[in-house]
């Protein structure tokens, strides 16, 4: 890892991508942190329609959100939710006999006042179907519309959506388990965005200060990801007891005595100028173990359960655990936590591919709350 002792402002940060830091291939975005290659962009709608063909499913029908970035580039920043529905409908068309040579089919059905905006996106089509778009108008039934393009008994449709999702059938969570393992590309991304976030955090440390809000904090953690090219960067910046419950809706000012916790690659320390306390580093240090045997308990093959265990135990033999009061940890991709979680009654089953974040904490309320979290 690069020493970050030179970094002394927010606009100091931003050359850590000029040093060759970079990530591969995005998938499905092109990646915005390495300046070295030339990017494509790579869409996955061939392999969500050839999923589809084997569930027997007539369609994927979603709003904009993660999965249809994903899978068609329709992502809520592009299209924001509102009441008036917007839906991606995706049809496996046959074109051969069997699965590989399944199309994908794709329809977008948007308000009618905004038809011209809806296809100004640049949403992805095979050349031989493009895209078809359906209007609704504000005094008919956009789902009754939508009919006329999938029967409401066979599609399958992302969990997150409103009302479509009442009318369809989920089938078995296939949809989202598509993108739950990630490729080598999509790895690189995750890796490449991880270590400028820590990056960025560490250089932030010597930014903070006695008498700093937690306000103000946050917004130098927001402009140091934005300068190093991270879109829609932010994490919460907590002090001392507020971090037990990821704030109390107060602007904390740091004391003396407070530790800061930064997330969402989340780090406990203390400012230069503070005055550390013994017992919170002999916890932290108690935690900082438990996430190391949890990184021994999780390899493919093993059910995510386990991994949570071995931490939890850990700090059970400790008597901490009461105090380690969430799951370890959670999916890392497109949203902020996602499928497959590494959490006590789970029985999911790690494959390669699956990224986790491993983020053991201890919350004793009126005395020290720190977490920590490394991508599995």
């Amino acid at each position: 890892m690069t020493p970050v002792n030179h970094w002394r402002s927010r606009s100091n940060i931003s050359p850590i991508i000029k040093q060759g830091r970079g990530c591969g291939v995005g998938t499905p975005s092109v990646c915005p942190l390495c300046p070295r290659k030339a990017h494509r962009r790579v869409f996955l709608h061939p392999t969500l329609a050839t999923a589809l063909h084997a569930h027997n499913a007539s369609a994927y029908i979603a709003e904009p959100g993660a999965s249809p970035a994903y899978f068609a580039n329709v992502s809520a920043s592009a299209w924001p939710l509102s009441g008036r529905p917007f839906l991606l409908f995706l049809a496996p068309q046959d074109e051969g006999g069997d699965a590989s040579a399944t199309a994908a089919c794709i329809t977008v059905l948007t308000p009618e006042f905004e038809a011209t905006l809806a296809r100004s996106l640049p949403v992805p089509a095979s050349p031989a179907h493009g895209v078809s778009y359906i209007t609704w108008a504000d005094d008919a039934d956009p789902y009754e519309t939508a009919l006329s393009v999938v029967p409401r008994t066979d599609a399958d449709t992302d969990p997150n959506s409103r009302g479509a999702a009442s009318d369809t059938v989920f089938v078995d969570g296939g949809i989202r388990r598509l993108r739950e393992r990630k490729s080598r590309e999509e790895l690189e991304v995750l890796i490449c965005a991880n270590e400028v976030t820590v990056l960025n955090i560490r250089a932030l440390r010597r930014q903070f200060h006695v008498g700093i809000h937690e306000s103000e904090s946050r917004r130098l953690l927001q402009h140091a990801l934005a300068d190093a090219g991270l879109k829609n960067g932010d994490g919460l910046v907590l002090f001392d007891e507020n971090a037990a419950w990821h704030g109390s809706g107060k602007d904390r000012v740091l004391e003396p005595n407070d530790l800061v916790l930064v997330s969402d690659v989340t780090r406990s320390f203390y400012s230069n100028d503070s005055t550390p306390k013994k017992h919170p580093i002999t916890l932290w240090n108690q935690v900082h173990e438990a996430q190391a045997l949890a990184i021994t308990a999780a390899h493919a093959a093993t059910l995510t359960f386990a991994v949570d265990e071995a931490a939890h135990d850990f700090l059970n033999r400790r008597s901490l655990t009461q105090y380690f009061t969430h799951r370890l940890g959670d999916g890392i991709g497109l949203e902020g936590h996602e499928s497959p979680y590494l959490r006590g009654g789970s029985n999911d089953i790690i494959k390669i591919g699956h990224t986790f974040s491993n983020e053991p904490g201890i919350y004793i309320e009126g005395e020290v709350n720190l977490r920590c979290a490394l991508g599995l």
